[in-house]
């Protein structure tokens, strides 16, 4: 019970429930649109990739709406207010991981022909290592998306009133309704809808919390007096929760493991019509990326100017820190109805993106990876309504893993992290198959399950033994100004429980910063896989194609063709004969994964000789028509 007198903080009213229910029935709508208007071209290529027809300018504010979710509307504003604006250093992290992306894998990815990412590992290594891949990031993503539908829901029931499984199963509902219906350009044009409410959100909060604060200058000044301004921390150690190296390092491994080679990231590049356009779109998410992060962090100090002299997490006004913006939120907007509303539409724009985006991905990894392998030889018209099937199945599987959720207790914290973990061993698999060619399918496989097994051992032990508090103690929160219930006092804040029994290890590996968790995983396997692959024996470069190799040694060894091609190990990128014949291989072979017969496989070669299949000369990039017409993806 609170020792303070709380505000009267009002809940949810009429128009607040009309404002949020026309963010669900526009995303229904949209599914329903685009279902009728591509009834005539129903393939499950269309439902999938979208025909592979679409352009940069959705695709960019999709793939921002995706990787913003409900965490970050309402997680992002609570980190800066506990622990100050150094979080907008990840605005460096974003560069990196856009640019990696779109130099690095991208190219491979989309040159490949493939549907889903883990088709590429097949071609590089075997079927083995595609499938353990896959199984992890099914696993993985029904998991994490459970969770981005349970957490906001609930930090908004216990603060608007909200009914938290009437929102958990409207999500679950909608989701599957619209994705079901339209396929991957419901999803993405439902997202760049919900780009534009989350960032109106963010707006109102930012204009109606600064008019109430005095201005600009005043929050500033606040937030400089109470060291929330402190951004730039160089301390090396790794066991300091936020530094600036462990965001732009660190953070650039997570965010690279769950965006560079993230199914759900690269469905939407492939559905460009062109590599340039894919291209484009990354960068235009940085963009989007750098707009959601600097309104989130903005939020987060005006917030704080306005709760400087009575923390309401401290006071016992909230339980949960997750529940102070949706707490200010209508504190601020009492007097105006429509406006709650809109910033909760804000919050669950994130999540239904996140959700949609995680159903269309899932559906696709196990039609490309399982059911084309078991059916191979399904009608088209049979594909397609496979595909809606298995999006119905993971809609209630992710809505049902958000029930799981309310049962976990302080578990659900942990499951947050585990798309790190998981990612940041797939970044490393990743990595070893596209730079590294001598990696064999042992070392990959190797290599994969070692990082697994450490980013897990970090993560876990990481929630059973808590980070000493001078590594995670937040700034100081103050209630001088709170209106005591009686006269008790009571400490600024508290440092967390520690269990009774620490071993060795807990205040040294144990109390990692999270943000490394994603780097330990892909190194893990990096080494691991190197490892293993030169005990096992390495690939030779003559039965690796080039076309699945990214020469980036090219760049360390730029002034000698001899050291370049002792790095590639007989892999050539400079012969234009072997470059062609690859080409042509890896057709066949792309062909064999993906069940293309004979004829498909000849017009590869007799479209495009010198380059993979839906290179476009005249606009000197890789595009998708020819591609379609030719491959039946």
């Amino acid at each position: 019970m609170s020792l303070f007198v709380p505000p009267d903080i009002k809940t949810f009213a009429s128009w607040d429930y009309v404002v949020f229910a026309a963010l669900f029935l526009i995303s229904a709508s949209i599914g329903v649109f685009f279902a009728i208007k591509e009834r005539k071209k129903a393939t499950s290529k269309e439902f999938l990739v979208g025909g592979r027809q679409m352009t940069c300018g959705p695709v960019a504010l999709s793939l921002t709406a995706s990787f913003m979710s409900a965490v970050t509307v309402l997680g992002t504003p609570s980190e800066v207010y506990r622990y100050g604006a150094s979080f907008i250093l990840f605005f460096i992290a974003y560069t990196f991981v856009i640019i990696f992306t779109s130099e690095l894998f991208l190219p491979v990815f989309y040159r490949s022909g493939i549907t889903s990412t883990y088709e590429y590992l097949e071609l590089r290594f075997n079927k083995s290592v595609r499938f353990v891949a896959t199984l992890i990031y099914i696993l993985q993503t029904i998991l994490y998306t459970g969770v981005v539908v349970y957490a906001p829901a609930l930090a908004l029931n216990q603060v608007t009133g909200f009914h938290l499984w009437g929102s958990v199963f409207a999500t679950g509902i909608v989701c599957t309704f619209y994705c079901t219906l339209g396929g991957l350009k419901a999803v993405v044009w439902t997202d760049a809808f919900q780009f534009v409410v989350m960032v109106l959100g963010f707006l109102t909060v930012l204009i109606q919390g600064t008019l109430l604060n005095g201005g600009p200058s005043m929050i500033w000044e606040r937030a400089n007096n109470g060291s929330r301004l402190t951004i730039f921390d160089f301390d090396v150690d790794p066991l300091r929760r936020h530094t600036f190296w462990t965001i732009a390092i660190g953070g650039t491994f997570t965010w690279l493991g769950i965006y560079g080679v993230n199914q759900s990231t690269m469905q939407r590049c492939i559905s460009c019509r062109s590599e340039k356009q894919a291209k484009l779109a990354l960068y235009l998410n940085l963009v989007g990326l750098w707009v959601i992060l600097v309104c989130a962090v903005s939020s987060g100090l005006v917030m704080y100017a306005h709760y400087k002299n009575c923390d309401p997490w401290t006071a016992g006004f909230i339980s949960a820190p997750d529940q102070l913006m949706p707490y200010f939120v209508m504190d601020i907007f009492s007097s105006i109805p429509g406006l709650p509303g809109l910033f909760v539409a804000c919050a669950f724009s994130g999540t239904l993106s996140t959700v949609a985006a995680s159903i269309n991905a899932l559906a696709t990894v196990t039609f490309e990876d399982f059911v084309k392998n078991c059916l191979p030889n399904l009608s088209e018209n049979m594909s397609t309504w496979v595909s809606k099937g298995l999006c119905i199945l993971f809609g209630v599987l992710c809505t049902s893993m958000a029930v799981a959720a309310s049962l976990l207790g302080g578990v659900v914290q942990a499951s947050l992290s585990i798309h790190g973990m998981c990612g940041g061993p797939m970044l490393g698999l990743f990595t070893l198959g596209i730079v590294v060619p001598w990696t064999n399918w042992k070392g990959a496989l190797g290599g994969l399950l070692t990082g697994i097994t450490l980013a897990f051992w970090v993560g876990i032990g990481a929630f059973v033994y808590p980070a000493p508090s001078s590594k995670t103690l937040p700034l100081d929160l103050s209630t001088a100004n709170c209106t005591l219930a009686n006269n008790t006092e009571i400490l600024a804040t508290m440092a967390p429980a520690q269990p009774p029994f620490r071993p060795q290890l807990a205040d040294s590996w144990h109390s990692l910063s999270y943000l490394y968790y994603s780097a330990v995983g892909c190194l893990g396997c990096i080494f691991a896989g190197l490892l293993i692959s030169f005990i096992t024996g390495l690939n030779k470069g003559k039965d690796i194609k080039p076309v699945l190799i990214r020469p980036v040694c090219s760049l360390v060894c730029f002034w000698s063709k001899r050291y370049r091609t002792l790095c590639w190990c007989g892999v050539d990128h400079g012969s234009k004969v072997i470059h062609e014949d690859s080409e042509n291989n890896l057709c066949k072979d792309t062909a064999k994964v993906i069940g293309i017969d004979k004829a498909s496989q000849d017009g590869f070669k007799k479209e495009i000789p010198s380059h993979l299949p839906g290179y476009n000369p005249n606009e000197k990039s890789y595009t998708n028509p020819s591609l379609d017409k030719e491959t039946h993806f």
